[in-house]
């Protein structure tokens, strides 16, 4: 099991509701091990590799409104 993590600024969060809405868009997504979002729109992902990438998971959030601005360093 190859576990990688990306720590992402995603524009659609505004509050608590939204981050509460980004978690069940993610909910149950096969392969996804951690997530972790902040009113500040920071989105920290963990996810087996062997079950699902990062477009993956992009294409999931997108499904709910939130959008990929830019990486984290």
């Amino acid at each position: 099991m190859a576990v990688r993590s990306e720590t992402l600024q995603v524009s659609g969060i505004r509050c608590e509701r939204c981050v509460q809405r980004l978690a069940a868009t993610l909910q149950g997504h096969e392969g996804l091990e951690f997530a972790n979002a902040n009113l500040m729109g920071t989105v920290t992902l963990s996810w087996d590799e062997e079950r699902t990438d990062l477009e993956a998971l992009l294409a999931a959030m997108a499904k709910g409104g939130f959008r990929p601005a830019q990486p984290v360093n």
